[in-house]
């Protein structure tokens, strides 16, 4: 079960596309989630994203209460995906 939320992968896709990069450059890979929903805990996880074409990394805590996207556009922005 994948803890990003549609909306979340949708701006994913719009910052790279403000940025002029290719999705197709990008791999996600999410780790630590569960299919277990509990109602007392919210679901997190973590991704890892991957830029292709200079293999660099990054990694975002996902899930409630966090704000992945607005870290990873802060990354694009200093460079950190080459």
């Amino acid at each position: 079960m994948s803890v990003i939320a549609p909306d979340e992968k949708a701006e994913f896709v719009a910052i790279l596309h403000r940025h002029r990069l290719d999705e197709a450059d990008f791999l996600l890979q999410e780790a630590g989630t569960s299919d277990v929903v509990d109602e007392v805990y919210p679901l997190q996880g973590h991704v890892t994203i991957i830029r292709k074409s200079t293999l660099k990394e990054r990694g975002y805590r996902i899930g409630h209460g966090t704000a992945w996207t607005i870290e990873f556009e802060k990354d694009l922005t200093r460079g950190s995906f080459g």
